[in-house]
């Protein structure tokens, strides 16, 4: 984590990005500042794409500022293979007190197979199944972009959990946000705010 965080505060000296402080203070978000044009690129999740479609569409964004609109693959460090990326997962449960079970179930393993999977895309979703079909499904809709470069980069190689789950979750996250947090806001160095993630972490049993 340590270079990424370098890398950022970096960019922000070099007014490459908006200040973190920024941001904060004034509760700025990241559609609001891509859609008006306050920035040429966001660093945003594929569901972003359905987004811009359907508000370019409605005439919530203005074309003239944000319309012409692409996207690129997920920028990867060295050794890291192309197409690398990360993500995160939409759960499907069944609550205990369904008096429907089996149906549920059935539903569960029927969207999350290829055929549900291709009515997702049909839709613009992204679901957990990627292939030809499903990418093609993407590319094809009204308002997608018609690059080559945006078609590509619907292919992914390797998608890691930007949020791993595990049994301590809910105790950690609330330290890497401390931390991560006077990192951003200078109030200690990346490596001072990461050993500290390291140590405060260490202790949860």
């Amino acid at each position: 984590m340590i270079p990424y965080y370098e890398m950022v505060l970096a960019e922000e000296d070099d007014g490459i990005c908006q200040k973190y402080t920024d941001l904060k203070t004034e509760s700025l978000h990241y559609s609001a500042a891509f859609s008006e044009g306050n920035v040429a690129m966001i660093n945003m999740g594929s569901w972003f794409v359905t987004t811009l479609i359907n508000n370019l569409a409605s005439g919530e964004y203005d074309t003239s500022l944000c319309g012409n609109w692409g996207i690129a693959a997920y920028p990867h460090p060295d050794g890291v293979a192309a197409g690398t990326t990360l993500g995160a997962i939409t759960g499907l449960a069944i609550t205990s007190e369904s008096q429907k079970k089996d149906a549920a179930w059935d539903f569960i393993k029927w969207v999350s197979g290829e055929e549900g999977a291709a009515v997702l895309a049909s839709s613009g979703n992204f679901p957990a199944i990627s292939n030809d079909e499903v990418t093609a499904a993407i590319a094809s809709m009204d308002g997608f972009p018609q690059d080559e470069q945006s078609r590509e980069a619907l292919k992914t190689t390797a998608v890691y959990l930007e949020a791993p789950y595990g049994d301590d979750l809910a105790e950690i996250s609330p330290i890497l946000g401390t931390y991560h947090e006077m990192i951003m806001q200078r109030e200690c160095t990346p490596a001072e705010g990461v050993a500290k993630m390291n140590e405060e972490a260490g202790k949860i049993e």
